[in-house]
């Protein structure tokens, strides 16, 4: 008696306990700041409440029936020959199929409407942002502001952001959870993402693919500003910075794996230094592929040689 006394306390204890400790947790997901964000939010609320039409009953039922059927209820009705039930089996899978119908129509349309590559519609000039994931750290290019930052973004709110976004190394994955969707970084190729913050503020960016020892370490700021005015100051600020970044050589200096490292500006930078990323890899495809053909050129002149 007192052992179940005594685990009944520590139960309710446990369960005081976990409130206290996640009630200062937040989604970023469920909290969104941009308009892609709230969308995206729109969709999960969706999809969750479509599939609580299913979970909700099914757990209400499995309920009522271990308490109808208990071994203590002889009142209950017992049915050793029943099998079959027409209107059990209509409800059972018309239900469902309508939610998944629904459900695949829901996620196509948002699907495409929200498609990463698409331009935001707006009467705002977009800013462009060129994205190089390196180990363990973002480096952000302005091209039309001839600037760089590391782990560091800043755009003005209510501005659409063009992101073009490479690595310079092992896969990654771009992401700033309360802007909304998340693009992979891979090194020889450009993906493109389009984002906007409606409203100012400063929202927590990170890398949400595993990349190696550093990963922990791989998170940025980035800063919406309230107005044009206070992101040309930011800009102002960012080429005040002594240090440049306006060879190759000095990128891969920078390229060089480092763990939680700070923010840095530059305020100058190689005009074409996005692609250049891009193009080490492309020749090194290039110069594979060509070794692959050759060696199937060979290897079928040797067939050949062999059937003569």
């Amino acid at each position: 008696m007192r052992l179940r006394k005594y685990n009944k306390t520590l139960g309710i204890l446990s369960l005081i306990a976990g409130t206290l400790l996640l009630s200062g947790c937040d989604s970023a997901l469920l909290s969104p700041k941009g308009q892609i964000g709230v969308e995206q939010r729109s969709l999960i609320l969706t999809a969750f409440g479509l599939m609580l039409i299913v979970v909700i009953p099914a757990i209400a039922m499995a309920i009522a029936f271990a308490w109808k059927y208990r071994e203590s209820n002889t009142e209950a009705k017992y049915s050793p020959n029943w099998s079959h039930s027409n209107k059990v089996e209509a409800v059972v899978w018309t239900v469902p199929i309508l939610i998944i119908l629904f459900l695949g129509i829901l996620t196509w349309k948002t699907t495409h409407s929200l498609e990463p590559s698409k331009p935001l519609v707006s009467d705002v000039k977009p800013i462009e942002v060129q994205v190089v994931a390196l180990d363990w750290k973002w480096l952000f290019i302005y091209p039309e502001q001839g600037i760089a930052t590391v782990n560091q973004l800043a755009f003005p709110a209510n501005t659409p952001v063009n992101f073009k976004i490479t690595s310079n190394s092992v896969m990654n994955s771009f992401f700033i959870p309360t802007l909304g969707s998340q693009i992979y970084a891979m090194a020889g190729m450009q993906t493109k993402l389009h984002l906007i913050a409606n409203e100012p503020g400063t929202f927590d960016g990170i890398s949400s693919n595993y990349s190696g020892a550093g990963f922990s370490g791989m998170k940025f700021k980035a800063i919406a500003t309230a107005n044009q005015q206070d992101f040309e100051q930011w800009v102002a600020k960012v080429k005040q910075s002594p240090e440049s970044l306006t060879t190759m050589e000095a990128f891969e200096t920078l390229a060089k794996p480092s763990e939680f490292h700070p923010v840095e500006y530059f305020s100058s930078v190689k005009p074409d230094l996005f692609m250049s990323v891009i193009n080490k890899f492309m020749s090194h495809d290039k110069s594979m592929s060509e070794g692959t053909h050759e060696g199937m050129d060979m290897s079928h002149a040797a067939h050949a040689g062999a059937e003569e």
